[in-house]
């Protein structure tokens, strides 16, 4: 995907959760990973703590980059957390380069759960 796709693409998967979630404001990346981490844990709930915050956008982070080998699942722990272990180590330098990365994923993701809402 070139870079004005993935712009444009993450551009509609915003407007679209926006309008799902009936906020005033585009979400932000942290948003849609929490948002993310929060689907793949499967338990959703009001009062999640800060770190449990911080944990479900790294389980969001996972859950995407999984597909290219960067994570391996490992299974759920005890408490119903799934996990990970590193696949392929993430060589990736810059900021820009890994937002590009997770963006391509999340649309990736979003599409995929679009064609099997709508199937």
């Amino acid at each position: 995907m070139e870079d004005w796709e993935i712009d444009f693409h993450w551009l509609k998967v915003r407007h679209k959760l926006k309008e799902v979630m009936n906020v005033d404001l585009l979400p932000d990346m942290k948003s849609i990973l929490f948002l993310i981490g929060v689907q793949e844990y499967g338990r959703a709930r009001k009062d999640f703590s800060k770190e449990e915050k911080q944990d479900l956008m790294h389980v969001a982070a996972c859950a995407l980059l999984e597909k290219e080998g960067y994570y391996v699942f490992t299974g759920r722990d005890e408490d119903g957390w799934p996990h990970w272990d590193i696949g392929i180590p993430f060589k990736i330098k810059g900021v820009e380069e890994q937002e590009k990365i997770l963006k391509r994923n999340i649309i990736e993701y979003f599409k995929k759960l679009d064609q099997v809402i709508n199937n």
